[in-house]
């Protein structure tokens, strides 16, 4: 028997989740499978962290259930970036996916068809967003701007030891780097070879 994790999400905690819990208890009924709910009241749908979305994805990652079922997609993501990274954590899992609304269902042929498309979306915009900071660094190289780490500059004998006298005088590390143009660590590194 199945075990479902039946997802739903209201944006205030004036409306009501009867609609939604009632078709999806009768829709995994119907199937036969075991569900538990997990609820998100009052939590906007742009909101990053909702609390019982994160319980059931923590579930889902220790395989306490087999499918996830939602009332429509929106209810379950807030960006179609979002949509697209818990379908695929699903399908890496080895979870089927089930929307009533949108009439996906990774349980039957056409719902893993659906899955299957949404895969190639992901694939798709990841290397969209790839070619696009590749683009924007060689433009940024070709009007001569430094890419990645700041450039840090050596530090001369003189410096260095007088970073080691300041340093003796508690002076911060933090305090030093800024001063001399360079990093922590590279401050920290000068005092353990000292």
């Amino acid at each position: 028997m199945k075990k479902a994790a039946i997802y739903i999400r209201v944006s205030t905690a004036e409306q009501e989740i009867g609609l939604q819990e009632n078709e999806l208890r009768e829709f995994a009924e119907r199937r036969g499978w075991q569900y538990q709910f997990f609820t998100d009241r009052g939590q906007s749908g742009a909101k990053d962290s909702r609390p019982a979305l994160n319980q059931l994805l923590q579930q889902l990652r220790r395989k306490k259930f087999d499918v996830l079922v939602v009332w429509a997609l929106d209810r379950l993501a807030r960006s179609l970036r979002q949509l697209l990274t818990i379908s695929e954590e699903c399908k890496a899992l080895g979870v089927d996916l089930v929307s009533l609304k949108q009439n996906i269902d990774t349980t039957l042929p056409a719902g893993r068809l659906t899955f299957q498309v949404l895969g190639a979306v992901a694939e798709f915009e990841r290397e969209m967003l790839r070619e696009r900071v590749k683009a924007g660094m060689n433009q940024a190289r070709r009007v001569g701007k430094h890419i990645g780490r700041p450039a840090r500059r050596r530090l001369g004998r003189a410096e260095i030891e007088k970073i080691g006298l300041l340093r003796s005088q508690g002076k911060s590390v933090r305090q030093l780097a800024k001063e001399y143009g360079t990093s922590q660590w590279m401050i920290a590194r000068l005092e353990s070879t000292s």
